[in-house]
């Protein structure tokens, strides 16, 4: 199998293993036997676990920055852009959605590469958050800089709790959870 297959195959295996059992209880062995590859080939094809795991988290942060910063960039009514941006991440993780917890994981090394990264797409996020509060805010006549903060670090958390929820249900695939956010949202905020 080429290299890039192969890396592929255990980016794919590593981002399960380490969005089920963090960082620190993500097994190299477990990654490597799903893959079918003996752990010191996973080992020579990223170095170490640090590698592997920089390497998931760099595949789920990018996907899912671009996703949401496209969203976002097509524009439309603030009152509809955080179900499309629900509707992007849900799209972008619907085969993959592990892939997320990567983003929080609380158990990875607090300093250091892997440190440096999550809290640099945790950074792009919550700014995307604020982009969207302010946009959200501003369109009801609502401009208090505090108000925008609060607004996003809500969104922030409901956006993780939704998809922490959606990740233990396999059956429901990103078309059925953002048919079931676009009725909560319509039930809560009449939208």
């Amino acid at each position: 199998m080429p290299r890039e297959e192969r890396e592929a195959q255990l980016v794919v295996a590593g981002t399960e293993e380490f969005g089920r059992a963090g960082y620190a209880g993500a097994s190299m062995v477990e990654i490597a036997r799903r893959v079918g590859v003996t752990k010191p080939l996973l080992y020579q094809y990223f170095g170490s676990k640090d590698g592997l795991y920089l390497a998931c988290l760099h595949r789920a942060g990018g996907r899912l920055t671009e996703g949401v910063a496209t969203t976002m960039a097509a524009g439309g009514e603030p009152d509809q852009m955080p179900l499309k941006v629900l509707a992007a991440i849900f799209t972008t993780f619907d085969h993959d959605r592990y892939a997320w917890r990567l983003l929080r994981d609380a158990t990875v090394p607090a300093t250091g590469d892997i440190a440096a990264a999550a809290a640099d797409y945790r950074r792009r996020l919550d700014a995307f958050a604020v982009l969207g509060a302010t946009q959200l805010l501003t369109s009801r006549g609502l401009a208090d800089p505090v108000d925008i903060e609060a607004v996003a670090q809500v969104w922030t958390g409901v956006v993780d709790s939704l998809i922490s929820w959606w990740i233990d249900r396999p059956d429901e695939d990103a078309g059925a959870m953002t048919a079931r956010c676009a009725r909560i949202m319509g039930g809560l905020f009449g939208w």
